[in-house]
């Protein structure tokens, strides 16, 4: 009796100290999403000027009307020419001329296309209410391959993950961070890496000229150096929780503040933030080589190289010079570790290679999904509608494709735009015509049609007016309807880091509560990341909090429980079929805020068929459409939930054998997979 009475006792004490495991493990996944959330939507919801420099050649009404409402920090030059220089220089984003008879404002698009259309819309209205005449001048134009300006942050999105993936890796491969050779290693890597990525995004899908191939190799080179060097000496000197410390450090606050947007649009104090690590760098780099002539680098190419060089130098010193333990690891002695090889044999090199292949080839994913399907947005039969038929448009479908729905009148067209069926409309009339656009649906093609009708009124001579309608307002917080796109990511990668981590807290990838558990802990994620976003960030109305939180933990779930299944079915290999599926081509296919119409004819395929568009089309047609045009993404998401899960309780039932989990920390397994989400 007292045997029995000891051997349940174990068995009670095994089962608390399993609960509080799991509880630890999945409260990490917890906070390292909601921090992603957080860091990405503060930063990136609302991008306007902050103290953004501005050059002026004299004074002026205008300037003074514009800068009371926006915040430029105005430079003084003291004429054109001089202006000229600082825009070559990368040293301003515009500047106003004023003249006897009227002004010249001048936008620098390859400065920031978001900046530059913030700037030309403020000035003209100055200009307007104060009875000056206006002529806008560009400087330094996007080519049609980057019509937003986002290549310099596409091509970081590789260099960063890429760099960091193969410290990991190497890390885990060898079981030290820190020898000298690693630091040859990882630079072999970075400049294999780097090569890849200038012929894939280059020669191969064209987002950047050919001249200018050569010189961004050595700054893929010293960027994706820097972030693998600096990752593999913090994992050294930190232990296991340096991984974590990476993420945090690189991928949630350096990716937030990288300003691929303009670095003067994010709020000051992310500007600050991330002044202190590589990806700001890396964007400023990458902008003013590919459209600045390689001038003003000589920050990015400090602030990088010493992140390189310290790495080196403190991977080379721990591991030659001055061995130091990683928490609760002995050192190994040079005879234990020659033993060790000879014993293996070739072993660890072939377990080094493939650790290295995988990480080239999810780089390579990376730059070609995510460059292919958002280097260069161009609509393409976007769903427009059209009361009647006008001059106007078909002098706009010249410049802008779209797939024209008809209707009897401008009610008729509203309520179209209410379901979500379309993205604007023309209502023409007897003296003159009506472009409406729909904010809440893109962020892009608004600008694109009022540019396409103003220029096609103007060609015919037909008087045009723009309205924007929508039937629920965006929130002020959310002017450019990003908020759902930047909120995706993190609920996707939290999907699968919960479902990672709780295989890594059982040792196993299947168990009798195991489906109970992820829907906790999607449900108690959604929430957290619902009351950050709604109330804290008020990125979108809180009158939708309560709908929203059930959508939020339904993708949550729908990506956990697959990863779960390919977990208990191919092993480790299951979370990176997961991360490939979901984030490397779900996402991309998403539409994102441009819109489904902005993507080229593969992505726009693939789409449907997987969670991230269902997700996005969900989240925001219920938050700004009243629910409207959401079936079939509500259909799509629940069999990504009840298959799988269904699933799940079959292996679980029928007790398929196990695939060993390999021992590892519970941050490191949440670190390992947190960073494979690319940033928006």
């Amino acid at each position: 009796m007292p045997r029995t009475d000891g051997l349940r006792g174990s068995t009670e004490a095994g089962g608390v100290r399993m609960v509080k495991k799991v509880l630890v493990a999945l409260g990490i996944v917890v906070v390292l999403q909601s921090l992603f959330a957080l860091c990405l939507i503060s930063a990136l919801q609302l991008l306007v000027p902050r103290n953004m420099p501005f050059g002026v050649t004299g004074a002026s009404p205008v300037v003074n009307a514009v800068t009371s409402k926006m915040s430029l920090h105005t430079l003084s030059y003291k004429d054109e020419a001089a202006v000229v220089d600082a825009v070559n220089q990368s040293k301003i984003y515009g500047a106003y001329l004023p003249g006897k008879a009227s002004d010249t404002l001048i936008v620098v698009p390859a400065k920031s296309f978001f900046g530059r259309v913030e700037i030309e819309g403020a000035f003209a209205e100055g200009a307007k209410k104060l009875g000056r005449p206006l002529t806008v001048q560009t400087l330094k134009p996007l080519p049609l391959s980057d019509r937003l300006g986002g290549v310099s942050g596409l091509l970081l999105v590789p260099l960063l993950v890429g760099g960091y993936l193969a410290a990991v890796l190497v890390l885990k491969t060898t079981k030290t961070a820190a020898a000298p050779w690693r630091v040859a290693i990882l630079l072999g890597y970075a400049t294999a890496g780097a090569l890849v990525t200038d012929l894939i995004a280059g020669p191969g899908l064209g987002a950047f000229a050919n001249s200018h191939f050569w010189p961004l190799l050595p700054c893929f080179i010293l960027i994706a150096a820097a972030v693998a060097l600096a990752s593999a000496a913090l994992q050294r000197l930190v232990g296991p929780l340096g991984t974590l410390l990476v993420v945090i450090l690189f991928i949630f606050l350096g990716g937030a503040s990288a300003g691929g947007g303009g670095l003067a649009l994010l709020p000051t104090y992310w500007q600050h933030i991330g002044a202190v690590f590589p990806p700001q760098h890396a964007v400023t780099l990458l902008r003013n080589v590919l459209y600045f002539g390689g001038n003003n680098i000589t920050t990015p190419l400090i602030v990088l190289g010493a992140y390189a060089l310290l790495g080196a130098l403190i991977i080379g010193y721990l591991g030659r010079w001055g061995p130091v333990n990683p928490p609760g690891e002995a050192a190994p002695s040079e005879d234990t570790d020659s033993a060790a090889a000879q014993a293996s044999g070739p072993k660890p090199v072939v377990r080094l290679v493939a650790a290295l292949v995988i990480a080239g080839v999810m780089q390579c994913l990376f730059t070609a999904n995510y460059m292919s399907s958002g280097h260069s947005p161009v609509a393409n039969d976007m769903p427009f509608g059209a009361t009647a038929q006008s001059p106007v448009l078909s002098a706009a479908q010249k410049n802008i494709s779209l797939k024209v729905s008809h209707y009897t009148d401008e009610s008729a067209a509203k309520h179209a735009i209410d379901q979500a069926k379309i993205y604007g409309a023309l209502v023409p009339g007897q003296k003159s015509d009506t472009l409406i656009v729909v904010p809440t649906i893109s962020d892009v093609a608004p600008l694109d049609l009022a540019t396409s009708f103003e220029a096609a009124a103007k060609s015919t001579g037909r008087p045009l007016t723009l309205q924007q309608y929508a039937p629920h307002p965006l929130a002020k917080k959310d002017p450019f309807g990003v908020v759902v796109s930047l909120l995706l990511v993190p609920l996707l990668v939290g999907g699968y880091m919960g479902a990672t981590m709780l295989k890594t807290a059982t040792g196993t990838p299947t168990g009798r509560w195991r489906a109970a558990v992820i829907v906790g802990y999607a449900i108690v994620a959604g929430l957290v990341v619902n009351l950050i976003v709604c109330y804290w960030l008020q990125g979108y109305p809180s009158q939708k909090f309560w709908i929203v939180w059930p959508i939020l933990s339904l993708i949550i779930a729908a990506v956990a429980f697959v990863a779960a299944v390919l977990q208990k079915l191919i092993g480790a290999a299951g979370t990176l079929v997961t991360v490939v599926v979901v984030i490397l081509f779900g996402n991309p296919s998403s539409g994102g805020a441009n819109g489904v119409p902005y993507l080229p004819g593969f992505w726009s395929a693939i789409g449907p068929y997987l969670p991230p568009r269902n997700a996005y089309i969900l989240l925001r047609n219920t938050i700004y459409f009243d629910g409207h045009g959401t079936t079939q993404a509500l259909i799509v998401l629940l069999l990504y939930l009840v298959v799988p899960a269904a699933a799940l309780g079959f292996l679980n039932w029928f007790r398929t054998p196990q695939i060993p989990v390999a021992p590892e920390t519970e941050v490191e397994a949440a670190a390992v997979t947190a960073p494979v989400g690319g940033l928006p």
